[in-house]
This record gives C-alpha cells, structure tokens and sequence, in this order.
C-alpha cells in the first residue's frame, strides 16, 4: 500500500504555529498529523473536532516501545 504523505510548512523552525502533514493512501485521506514545539498530534480523517494529543517524551517512550527497528542510514 503505498503512501502519499504532503508537507505544510513555512519556516524551518517550528514557533508558533503547527506543521501540518496530511497521510493519504490509495484508499483515501489517513489524517493529519500537528507538529508543535509541545507536542505532536494525530487527527484522523473525517474528525475535526477530537484530536489525538502526545508529549514529545511520550512519543519518544512510544516509538520505543511500539516502534519497529529500522536501520538508521
């Protein structure tokens, strides 16, 4: 299944507003994900109201222990 993932964004430095990437497959729009200087958030498709908030440490402890091994290049 193959991905098309798009970027927002217009400063290399994240202040004071999100960067938004928006994840679609070939079935159609997965959601949105906010990154923030705070926090990263996942909003789904078709939702626009709940949101799916994380801390970075939490994302961090997350992707360690949920997240599949990959070789760093």
């Amino acid at each position: 299944m193959a991905h098309e993932v798009s970027l927002d964004i217009n400063n290399k430095v994240v202040l004071h507003k999100d960067v938004k990437i928006e994840v679609k497959t070939n079935d159609g729009k997965l959601g949105t994900l906010l990154i923030s200087k705070g926090n990263i958030e996942w909003l789904p498709a078709r939702n626009s109201v709940n949101k799916h908030r994380l801390s970075w440490a939490k994302f961090a402890e997350l992707m360690q222990t949920q997240g599949k091994p990959a070789k760093a290049k």
